[in-house]
């Protein structure tokens, strides 16, 4: 028998930090990245907010699976750093600078703060002011490392059972205080770092070297943190 399954494609406050797609499957048995496969955006170009397809009852997990693999994945040009210590990157930081996505427009002042959570995962608030709005708009995510705790490679979840990559492919060694960051694809891409402002030296060699990985450095937003006036 035919079931209609509805499928709700959504773009949760992904990452910003942490969670970059919130539209991905919840497990992915080969997560490894490909350049053979067309990428997160491109599978996601012609599926609107809520399609209806239909489909036996028993086969909406392949679907699921087939709509939205390689959500777990990351560019086939970035490596997830190794080692890595989760406890050394908990706690808050600033977004220095992004590519563009609807979940993360019209923000400022974007921070995202990381705790453990109970059940050995991280806690994931982002946070970000909107000038249009004039008010602060937050998300409370979840996320767990994919294949290890010594691997900067997570993958991060908004909404449900829907999962997107996280991969820190730059970080500080010495001190934790930047991390380069990327999601599934190449449209996916922030500068985090522990205080919200950086050097010109940080800034251009974030630029040059995500440049030759394959991103459009020239989408760019660098983020505003400077306060907004009272009232």
């Amino acid at each position: 028998r035919y079931w209609i399954g509805l499928v709700a494609v959504v773009f949760s406050s992904a990452s910003r930090p942490f969670a970059s797609t919130s539209a991905c499957r919840a497990s992915v048995s080969n997560p490894e990245p490909s350049n053979e496969e067309p990428s997160v955006t491109q599978r996601l170009h012609h599926i609107k907010n809520l399609f209806v397809l239909p489909v036996p009852r028993r086969l909406i997990p392949a679907v699921f699976t087939l709509l939205l693999a390689g959500c777990m994945g990351y560019p086939k040009t970035v490596t997830p750093v190794q080692p890595f210590e989760l406890d050394r990157y908990l706690g808050k930081w600033y977004e220095i600078a992004r590519l563009d996505h609807s979940f993360e427009r019209g923000l400022q002042q974007v921070t995202a703060e990381y705790s453990v959570r109970e059940d050995g995962g991280v806690r994931v608030i982002n946070r970000g002011f909107s000038a249009a709005d004039g008010k602060w708009k937050e998300a409370e995510g979840r996320a767990y490392f994919v294949r290890g705790p010594d691997e900067g490679y997570l993958k991060v979840s908004f909404f449900g059972p829907f999962y997107g990559s996280y991969a820190i492919f730059e970080l500080d060694r010495e001190d934790y205080r930047y991390a380069f960051v990327s999601g599934p694809d190449e449209s996916y891409l922030w500068l985090l770092a522990r205080s919200p402002t950086v050097s010109e030296a940080l800034r251009e060699r974030f630029v040059q070297q995500a440049q030759a990985l394959g991103f459009d450095t020239d989408r760019l937003i660098f983020v505003d943190h400077q306060p907004q006036p009272a009232g």
